[in-house]
């Protein structure tokens, strides 16, 4: 759809080229936007050059006292050899190049792969950790459940398999995922072991619909509360994780675009004295979007958050739509993916608690990671 945007004249007598009307004015003339989300990049350029034409007056008077003062500096700094050099100190500016180029200021972070680039230790520590995160997983499941059938589906886990998971993740990244009828109905508090460990994601825009369900004092929600926050970050509207323009207002200058992962703890965890149950410190909480990224519901980054944090086992995923082609349900070694979309339906409660008597319930303590991993005082 096409959205043709009328400009507001700033009128004004003198502009940098001498002639009628400002230069702003003529720069902001005739603008026809034709893909969704550029009334946005519009805005910011117009205001860029309103600043810019604002700005074009004070240039002459400011050039002579800045040439006089630096004169009077550097007359000063050869008599005092001790004195510090005044040099002008150039920076980049991600904001104006994005308003020039279109390339958000997230594409130029160098170490968006490899957070700990140029940390020996944690690298070694980031390796040992996915090997033995592999060693004691379980073998990759899903179950294919329709929305609608999800709370029965995890209540017969809960009462007729006698069924519990240690960390469980709600959502994707998908605008369709939270949805307050269904996710207040969740029997979660009985699914979730003590201590357990709730991961559930929410975009930007819903962020105030995830605090009224945490503290809905009348649900399963207030048996959790919530310690940590994830936010990954896609590159650019090219990608599948970016959010759909639908959600964003018109008038609106700046896209959230972020998305937000909450942990939430239930029962009592300690990380100075549960190094058995929790391994802090290891990932960071931001993610961004880079290369090796899958197109899935949830990017890996963010499974080995869960996996790095908690020693346990047992992981569930609820996915409560479907999210369709954009972002496909890949099923993980060491989880159990619940989505009207999973593809290979092979989850059956009684071998999934067989081989998990097989693994064990929590990751063994290795010599070597307890040595590498930072520690918290607390």
């Amino acid at each position: 759809m096409n959205h043709s945007y009328s400009a507001s004249y700033h009128t004004g007598k003198n502009n940098r080229n001498g002639s009628s009307g400002s230069y702003y004015e003529q720069v902001s003339q005739s603008h026809t936007i034709t893909n969704p989300g550029d009334g946005h990049r519009l805005v910011a350029t117009r205001a860029s050059t309103r600043h810019y034409g604002m700005n074009q007056s004070n240039l002459s008077n400011n050039n002579n006292s800045n040439i006089s003062n630096s004169s009077y500096r550097s007359y000063n700094n050869g008599s005092n050899n001790n004195a510090k050099k005044y040099a002008t100190c150039f920076k980049n500016d991600y904001s104006n190049n994005y308003i020039h180029s279109g390339v958000l200021p997230v594409n130029y972070v160098r170490n968006a792969i490899q957070p700990v680039e140029g940390y020996p230790k944690l690298q070694r520590l980031i390796k040992l950790k996915q090997e033995q995160v592999k060693q004691y997983s379980t073998k990759a499941y899903g179950c294919r459940v329709k929305p609608e059938n999800i709370t029965g589906v995890l209540n017969s886990w809960i009462y007729k398999d006698s069924l519990q998971f240690d960390v469980i993740m709600i959502g994707a990244l998908s605008e369709n995922q939270l949805l307050f009828p269904l996710v207040s109905q969740l029997p979660i508090d009985k699914l979730c072991a003590k201590p357990g460990f709730l991961f559930i994601w929410a975009s930007t825009q819903k962020i105030v619909e995830l605090s009224k369900l945490l503290a809905n004092s009348n649900l399963w929600t207030k048996k959790f509360r919530r310690s940590e926050e994830l936010v990954f970050v896609p590159v650019d509207k090219n990608s599948p994780f970016y959010p759909s323009d639908s959600i964003i207002a018109e008038d609106q200058i700046l896209e959230q675009m972020q998305w937000h992962c909450w942990m939430c703890i239930t029962g009592t965890v300690r990380r100075s004295t549960d190094k058995d149950l929790i391994h802090c410190n290891i990932n960071t909480d931001l993610s961004i979007e880079n290369d090796t990224t899958r197109n899935s519901a949830v990017p890996s980054q963010i499974y080995q958050v869960a996996e790095n944090f908690s020693t346990a086992t047992r992981r569930l995923h609820i996915i409560l739509s479907k999210t369709g082609l954009k972002h496909p349900v890949k099923l993980r070694p060491g989880w159990v993916i619940m989505s009207p979309d999973v593809l290979l339906d092979n989850f059956d409660p009684i071998k999934y608690k067989e081989e998990i008597s097989r693994v064990g319930l929590n990751i063994p303590l290795d010599d070597e990671i307890e040595q590498l991993r930072p520690k918290s005082p607390y």
